[in-house]
């Protein structure tokens, strides 16, 4: 039986993917802090293995929540992982790597886990009735895009600069350039995570009212009989 064709969720080709992009993420972050180039060719093979993976689970149609789940928080760690590098590199800023790591990983792991809760098959799923905002940057691959690409050069900037100026643009480094350019992408996107949070909230404790108000008519009902 073929990868295709097999029923063990383990073995969907989208997952084996994930894996993938597990282990080049170990590989990069245990060179992060010595060897910028083998780290960075890591890196960028993981994040661009992400794309590969979503990719993979459309065509053989093998979407799963376990995929899911695998995806989003391999993004987070990686993110984090990189993060934490840089708050030892640049000490004196390494509240706001926290902040933002804190940010990243509880709002996604609250949005993701709510839409499991309502029984949604990925995270990317939006209805209607939910913010607006969520719904562009779900919808709209060009902006999701955007923003993920931007997002990541900022980090990855700010990394390579601690290691090399990069070729100089009109005497400037690029690497600072590019930084300086993506930095405003970066936060907005900070900010599209809290917004994450807040419709999770929103979500939840919708589901908390629905649970309670059928635990209560199923109270009512057997003191009825």
């Amino acid at each position: 039986m073929s990868l295709i064709e097999t029923n063990n969720v383990y073995l969907f080709i989208p997952n084996i993917i994930g894996y993938t992009r597990i282990v080049l993420a170990i590989i990069s972050f245990y060179f992060m802090p010595t060897n910028h180039i083998i780290s960075s060719y890591c890196y960028i093979a993981s994040v661009l293995a992400d794309a590969l993976d979503g990719h993979a689970a459309r065509k053989f149609n093998q979407s799963t929540k376990f995929g899911a789940m695998l995806d989003q928080l391999t993004d987070r760690c990686g993110t984090m992982g990189l993060l934490v590098t840089l708050s030892y590199f640049y000490p004196k800023y390494m509240f706001w790597f926290q902040l933002s790591m804190a940010i990243d990983v509880s709002c996604h792991w609250f949005y993701l886990h709510t839409t499991i809760l309502q029984g949604k098959t990925s995270h990317k799923f939006i209805d209607m009735n939910e913010n607006p905002i969520m719904h562009i940057y779900y919808t709209n691959r060009t902006v999701l895009g955007f923003m993920c690409l931007f997002n990541e050069l900022f980090y990855a900037a700010l990394y390579l600069l601690y290691f090399t100026p990069g070729p100089l643009f009109l005497g400037v480094s690029s690497f600072k350039l590019l930084a300086i350019i993506s930095a405003p992408v970066a936060i907005v996107k900070t900010l599209i995570s809290v917004i994450h949070g807040i419709v999770a909230s929103v979500n939840i404790t919708s589901i908390d009212a629905k649970e309670r108000e059928d635990a209560k008519k199923k109270d009512l009902g057997k003191k009825s009989e």
